[in-house]
């Protein structure tokens, strides 16, 4: 995985973001400064952000019964309850594939896992 695939699944930023975070040098793998947008780090290398050491969540997928009256969305404008608040906050940030209205209700699932919700979606 390139390093700002690497970063933006981490949790850093968006992919920009992470490039501009390469080219200024702010990353580094290992102690030693990267520039190299296609750099590959491994499970053993140590990437730092600013001094910040960062590290990739184990991928989660969950299925979610989603009962009528919530909606399917990380945060609500009108302070509705969401899927998100039936989850203990010890999850990592998960968003959802697909969504149900809030009059629905039925299986959702909840992931961290990109690449999945691009093949399932």
């Amino acid at each position: 995985m390139r390093l700002n695939r690497f970063l933006a699944a981490a949790g850093v930023g968006s992919r920009r973001k992470c490039d501009e975070l390469i080219a200024a040098g702010r990353v580094t793998i290992n102690g030693r400064v990267c520039t190299n947008f296609s750099a590959q780090p491994s499970e053993r290398d140590h990437v730092k952000v600013d001094r910040k050491l960062v590290h990739l969540e184990r991928a989660m997928t969950i299925a979610l019964y989603k009962p009528a009256g919530f909606v399917s969305t990380r945060s609500d404008p009108h302070a509705r309850d969401t899927v998100f608040d039936l989850l203990p906050p010890k999850f990592p940030r998960l968003f959802n594939i697909g969504r149900l209205d809030a009059q629905s209700e039925g299986l959702l699932l909840l992931t961290n896992d990109g690449d999945l919700a691009q093949q399932l979606t």
